[in-house]
């Protein structure tokens, strides 16, 4: 199991870019851009409120939890 950031997809549906983003949600482009790409480990819940926030959605709409497959694929 894992869970999937779909911070991506949220941003193309508010039409916002990484840049403006980390400025509204006062974080740096690189942290911001670990979290888009699934590489982050962990997030603040302060900072997934502020995307929250930012991008007027709940964090299901952000973080998606995906069950492993049980067929070996």
């Amino acid at each position: 199991m894992r869970i999937v950031v779909n911070l991506d997809v949220m941003m193309a549906r508010r039409k916002i870019s990484l840049g403006e983003l980390a400025q509204r949600v006062d974080i740096t482009m690189a942290n911001l851009s670990i979290l888009k790409n699934n590489k982050a480990r962990a997030i603040r819940f302060s900072t997934l409120e502020a995307i929250c926030a930012a991008l007027d959605c709940q964090p299901g709409d952000i973080l998606e939890f995906v069950p492993d497959r049980e067929d070996g694929a």
